[in-house]
């Protein structure tokens, strides 16, 4: 019996990942590759929607490949591939365009959002067309499953329609996606404004635990992490948001419960607790960031990787696109 395909991507856009990356995102990706067939994606295509430096780009996308491998993820058991490497997501992008309204596509909340804080006139058509081609992304490997949190449920909602859209003009086509549902990860705050979530785009060097921190900046970090006053490590969203960030974060990579946090740690003190917390966060990101030096180290062999990869994803990708050539009519290539 055959596994259900799982399709997921990030942007290329920073020199590491933090560690809400990779406890929303990359660590339950290696978990899918277990009981899944795993396509995961660098979107490069998707970080020029914004401007971006070539050579940054070109650097960041490898940083991010190497870390999604050095994270747990086995280009034997998954497909890891950069997007740009396969032509046909754009192509498909281009035709999936056509059958999207503009009204649709403007309701897109993420545009919405992006376009409001950088004003309307400066906002790219990539960025406005970015959730067609996110479906183009998703409907080329016959994707069953697509992990998704809160932020990316509209976009998935749309790939659904443009599928079952195509599919009613065209014939059966695109296999209609569903949500994957991750197990709940609680929301990592900025170490320093614990209101707001921990992002590369807002947050502070000291808000954020990079994946490719060393250990000593992973321990000054969190020794520095807003608490309060009254030494009590206790979960209490309202009254401490800080202390309830680092027991998110001790919790998500030790799997002990908060409960028993807050009773191991109950007179102690913050000192205390924060110290076993970096030393947690510095065991586990280490082996990451070693791993992820090491095939920077080596550049040639892990664009052979990628092309290995990327190999393998076109051989799904053209085939897919093979039938929407001729259900839309075009002519067969040279």
């Amino acid at each position: 019996m055959s596994r259900p395909r799982v399709f997921s991507g990030i942007q290329p856009t920073a020199d590491s990942f933090h560690i809400g990356n990779y406890l929303g995102a990359v660590r339950q990706w290696v978990t899918l590759q277990e009981t899944h067939d795993a396509v995961y994606c660098v979107v490069d295509l998707h970080a020029i929607t914004v401007p971006q430096q070539p050579a940054d780009l070109r650097r960041r996308t490898r940083l991010a490949a190497a870390q999604l491998f050095a994270a747990g993820l086995d280009p034997e058991r998954s497909i890891v591939f950069v997007q740009s490497q396969v032509p046909e997501h754009t192509e498909l992008a281009w035709v999936l365009s056509c059958i999207t309204g503009f009204g649709e596509a403007s309701r897109m909340i993420q545009f919405k959002d992006k376009s409001a804080k950088g004003g309307g006139d400066s906002a790219s058509v990539g960025l406005f067309t970015y959730p067609v081609l996110q479906a183009a992304d998703i409907l080329l490997y016959a994707t069953d499953q697509v992990p998704v949190g809160e932020d990316q449920r509209q976009h998935l909602e749309l790939t659904r329609v443009l599928a079952q859209r195509f599919n009613h003009r065209f014939g059966d086509t695109f296999v209609v996606p569903e949500p994957y549902i991750l197990p709940a990860v609680a929301r990592i705050a900025d170490l320093q404004d614990p209101s707001a979530k921990m992002s590369k785009s807002a947050s502070g060097p000291q808000g954020i635990i990079d994946v490719l921190d060393d250990p000593a900046a992973v321990r000054r970090k969190i020794m520095r992490a807003v608490t309060d006053t009254d030494g009590e490590v206790r979960a209490d969203e309202e009254a401490k948001p800080g202390v309830t960030n680092l027991l998110r974060i001790y919790a998500a990579l030790s799997g002990a419960s908060l409960p028993d946090l807050e009773q191991r740690y109950s007179g102690a003190g913050y000192g205390t607790f924060k110290k076993d917390l970096a030393e947690v966060v510095a065991g586990t990101l280490a082996p990451i960031r070693e791993r992820t030096e090491k095939l920077l180290a080596n550049e040639s062999e892990l664009d052979a990787m990628l092309a290995t990869c990327a190999a393998r994803a076109s051989v799904l990708a053209r085939a897919t696109m093979a039938t929407v050539r001729d259900r839309v009519g075009f002519l067969p290539p040279r």
